[in-house]
């Protein structure tokens, strides 16, 4: 019975053949199509999964065919694209893992090199992907997705480029290729999740190329940013880049969907928080900080703008105070899963801490000993000199140390021409007293005259 139902096949697939060859010599692009197509439908029908892949490679081998009038590509292209759109869809009825990777692979390789089929085969290579993974093997995914540069599909729609472009970003993370997660990752401008998708599409010009319409699992532009600032997370988290991802966190929480669920807000503006204490202090971190005071939805987190209060105050904090009173809210992001906070957390929190109170010192004092100082700072005499060399290296800070005297002074050395300018301020400051003075006397001596006439 089976050998019959293979003759019986065999000899249709023979006819369906010849009339193939016959339309595509003719030119005939929809009977080419249907030709094409009938062949593939009669495999599935009889899930004769084998003769499905030798067909195809059998199909995209035919020649001969004529270049469609008004079209870079010729007929049996066209049949060709149509084919292994036809045999996609038979992707999830085969009967085992091993026969949908075989016709994966076969329509991979019919479609490599074929400009026609480059969007297909891009989604074949990411379902192959992900059967990899499934099966543990994350490198040979992550090695699968990169051989597409989707970023030259100009016929491919925005969010599915976009995604495609992530989900190679996340396998070079999940396989801890930082450095190849960082190139992937640069293909994607932040900009272009600001693009306002309720702008009316521009109608394309004659002779551009039409863009596709991204399947139905392909997330919105907004969930893909959510995804990409997660992602931007994951590596710099590996750098210990606080700023990095204080900004990345920000990112997230100006959503709108975020920014309108306070179940959602909540834990990213914590998260904002944590990470703005934990970033070195420079301009772009002072400049999130403010910015971060002025959020209304901070009000809800009253031990948080506290915090965030006591940077911003030129004041000295007291370590021991600050640690007892945030330990048990630290230590419960830091055992969050998912963008917990990194395992030195806590070390670089006290170093922070440490270098706002050099800050403030250097504010107030332009020259102080190194015993005075080590006693505002609550360290030893050799932390708290290791610790102002750091930032002096680093160049957060200007200040000379007279080790024999024990004296550490803030005072920059100005150059002739400061000086020069110092005066020369003092001296305009002075004629200008002088001057609403004698004015005041006058004033005065005027009504005093105006009032003895009187």
């Amino acid at each position: 019975m089976a050998a019959n139902t293979e003759e019986n096949l065999d000899v249709a697939i023979d006819a369906l053949l010849n009339v193939e060859k016959q339309m595509r010599l003719a030119g005939d692009v929809a009977g080419t199509k249907k030709a094409v197509v009938d062949i593939v439908e009669l495999c599935y029908k009889a899930r004769a999964w084998k003769t499905l892949n030798d067909q195809i490679v059998l199909l995209s081998k035919r020649r001969g065919q004529l270049k469609q009038a008004c079209s870079k590509f010729t007929s049996f292209d066209l049949a060709v694209t149509a084919m292994v759109q036809k045999a996609m869809h038979y992707i999830d009825d085969t009967p085992d893992v091993d026969a949908r990777i075989e016709l994966i692979q076969t329509l991979n390789n019919v479609s490599a090199g074929k400009i026609y089929v480059e969007i297909e085969r891009a989604r074949l290579i990411k379902r192959l992907a992900k059967i990899k993974e499934e099966q543990g093997l994350i490198a040979e995914a992550a090695d699968l997705m990169q051989e597409i540069a989707v970023e030259t599909f100009g016929a491919m729609a925005k969010t599915e480029k976009i995604a495609f472009i992530l989900e190679q970003v996340r396998l070079c993370l999940d396989r801890q290729d930082y450095m190849r997660a960082q190139i992937l990752s640069r293909k994607i401008s932040p900009r272009v999740f600001d693009a306002d998708a309720s702008k009316e599409k521009k109608k394309p010009k004659e002779g551009d190329s039409v863009v596709e319409e991204a399947p139905a699992d392909i997330p919105s532009l907004l969930e893909l940013k959510r995804i990409y600032y997660e992602l931007m997370i994951g590596y710099h988290s590996h750098h210990n880049d606080y700023l990095e991802i204080c900004r990345s966190y920000k990112a997230i929480y100006d959503i709108p969907s975020v920014k309108e669920d306070p179940a959602k807000w909540t834990p990213v503006l914590r998260k904002i928080c944590w990470y703005l204490v934990l970033s070195p202090h420079d301009p772009m971190q002072s400049s999130l900080l403010n910015s971060t005071l002025e959020d209304k939805n901070l009000s809800e987190l009253p031990n948080f703008r506290f915090l965030l209060k006591q940077l911003v105050t030129m004041e000295v904090i007291h370590w021991a105070n600050l640690w007892e009173t945030y330990k048990n809210e630290f230590e419960t992001e830091k055992n969050l899963l998912g963008g917990s906070l990194v395992p030195k957390a806590a070390e670089d929190l006290k170093l922070r801490i440490i270098e706002h109170n050099i800050l403030v010192v250097s504010k107030y004092y332009s020259r102080i000993t190194l015993q005075r100082l080590s006693g505002l700072l609550c360290l030893t005499l050799q932390e708290a000199e290791k610790h102002l060399s750091d930032m002096v290296v680093s160049k957060a800070l200007v200040a000379k140390i007279d080790r024999p005297m024990g004296i550490v002074s803030f005072q920059t050395a100005k150059d002739s021409n400061d000086v020069l300018n110092s005066w020369a301020t003092n001296l305009e400051k002075l004629l200008d007293l002088v001057e609403k003075s004698c004015h005041q006397i006058h004033k005065e001596t005027m009504v005093h005259k105006a009032v003895l006439k009187a």
